[in-house]
């Protein structure tokens, strides 16, 4: 296996703060995969983030990229990676098609290559029909997609996506996900996904960081995370707000909304359960396994 990221007790302290953004943090990202850093706002994941790209020096440790130093060799780092920050100032002076042609060029593609990667991925992030336009005149989700294609023009090795999908309406998110996978599946491309949206991280991710005070609290497969909790059941019951259903002894609902409870439960309970609901007064019941939005709600707590 080769290793795309290799990070060793890293450490980012801020001036004039006592608590550390990143705290010892130890890690690999395997070449060719799908790696998710899952947090809350200010959990420090975005501090990881502009370390592993070589925008903020670490405090203390080491980050290696296909086996050299980030820090030493910031020019190799700048055409290995396509990173896509949350922020998008710096393209508010060039036009669609510029931002992406500009990216390639400066990525090693020549001018030629580079307008016609410019056209194929305005196609592909379906963003040519606004290719004239300026970046401050796009909406939150036309922009959002000019950030990805900025991010893949050049076709780097190595994507770091910082919420990719914010700002995006659910038949666009669905298409990142398509393509971003696309990537990963014809071209090798190693991806690290940030967000804090479980739901939306499952869907392509191959292996999870849960991050939380700026370290780990659980970190590896999917599977392998959900092992502790993977034998609950998630139940929820939708009734008239006036009449809650009687629940078996010892079982509590964590009330969602009015006349909605959410129960976690095991399988014989989940079978007692049913057996005992009178399902005359249930306007809805659903029962569905465990998720990541789940382990993650299990971990950070």
């Amino acid at each position: 296996m080769t290793v795309a990221y290799r990070v060793e007790n890293l450490v980012k302290r801020y001036p004039r703060q006592d608590v550390l953004a990143v705290d010892g943090m130890s890690f690999e990202i395997a070449e060719g995969e799908i790696f998710g850093l899952l947090g809350d706002n200010g959990a420090g994941k975005t501090t990881l983030v502009r370390q592993l790209v070589g925008l903020l020096r670490p405090t203390s440790g080491r980050i290696e990229l296909f086996g050299r130093d980030v820090v030493e060799n910031t020019s190799f780092v700048s055409t290995m990676i396509g990173y896509m920050p949350q922020s998008t100032s710096a393209l508010n002076r060039l036009t669609v098609g510029e931002a992406v042609y500009f990216s390639a060029h400066l990525r090693g593609m020549s001018r030629a290559d580079a307008r016609r990667e410019r056209d194929e991925l305005l196609e592909l992030w379906r963003i040519a029909e606004i290719r004239d336009k300026v970046s401050t005149n796009l909406s939150g989700g036309q922009r959002r997609l000019l950030q990805l294609a900025v991010a893949t023009a050049g076709r780097a090795p190595v994507l770091i996506l910082d919420e990719p999908t914010n700002d995006l309406d659910p038949i666009n998110k669905k298409h990142v996900w398509e393509v971003l996978r696309g990537f990963n599946q014809r071209r090798g491309t190693t991806i690290v996904l940030v967000t804090h949206d479980a739901v939306e991280a499952e869907k392509a991710i191959q292996r999870v960081g849960i991050v939380q005070r700026g370290r780990f609290t659980a970190l590896g497969t999917p599977a392998q995370l959900k092992a502790e909790i993977a034998q609950k059941l998630k139940v929820r019951l939708v009734f008239p707000p006036d009449e809650p259903p009687a629940l078996p002894f010892g079982v509590v609902p964590q009330e969602e909304s009015d006349g909605s409870w959410l129960l976690m439960l095991d399988g014989d309970e989940a079978a007692e359960l049913l057996g005992k609901l009178d399902l005359r007064k249930i306007t809805d019941i659903r029962m569905t396994s465990t998720t990541l939005e789940d382990l993650y709600l299990h971990y950070a707590s």
